[in-house]
């Protein structure tokens, strides 16, 4: 077995990016303040082909160093607005047939190894310490949860946030063959 080396890789220019079918997915950022968070929620974003980000609230925009720092470059492929509240910005979404879901912690939640994705989907994350707004999680369809095993009760925003990227991303292209 040998190592791929990066011009192996059959990466998408940024052009190609802007041109292919995307994943019927977008993350809402509720609050989030740490750049570095920010800049890698765009990196798992572009990894998978997400639609859209919407930044709200307090979140930072792309332009700061730390942010670019992270994202390499994906702050120039993925699609992003500024939105002043996720609760304004989910309602919109699902006046648009997005099914919403909060990454959290809560009553009822639903182990993301056993939720199954269907159609456009918004996934939501919350700020680093208290997580995503309970206004926000009483208008999602949905909570999922990361199931912990450890001593911890917690994983890092961008951490969580690719781990159910992943989990949504592979769901949608099982019904959506042409992401792959």
């Amino acid at each position: 077995m040998r190592k791929l080396r990066n011009n192996e890789l059959g990466r998408l220019s940024p052009k190609e990016f802007a041109e292919a079918t995307k994943t019927p997915l977008v993350v809402v950022l509720d609050n989030i303040r740490s750049m570095h968070n920010v800049g890698s929620i765009f990196r798992t974003a572009d990894c998978f082909r997400a639609q859209h980000i919407y930044l709200c609230g307090l979140t930072p925009t792309p332009g700061h160093h730390e942010i670019e720092k992270t994202a390499l470059g994906a702050t120039q492929t993925v699609s992003w607005s500024k939105e002043e509240s996720a609760l304004s910005c989910l309602v919109n979404l699902k006046s648009k047939g997005f099914k919403t879901l909060a990454l959290e912690q809560a009553e009822e939640s639903i182990d993301l190894r056993e939720y199954s994705v269907q159609g456009p989907t918004a996934l939501v994350l919350g700020h680093e310490v208290m997580g995503v707004q309970q206004g926000v999680i009483d208008i999602c369809d949905d909570v999922i949860e990361i199931k912990q095993f450890g001593t911890k009760h917690s994983l890092n925003v961008s951490v969580s946030g690719g781990i159910a990227l992943f989990e949504i991303h592979k769901g949608l292209a099982i019904n959506r063959k042409n992401i792959t």
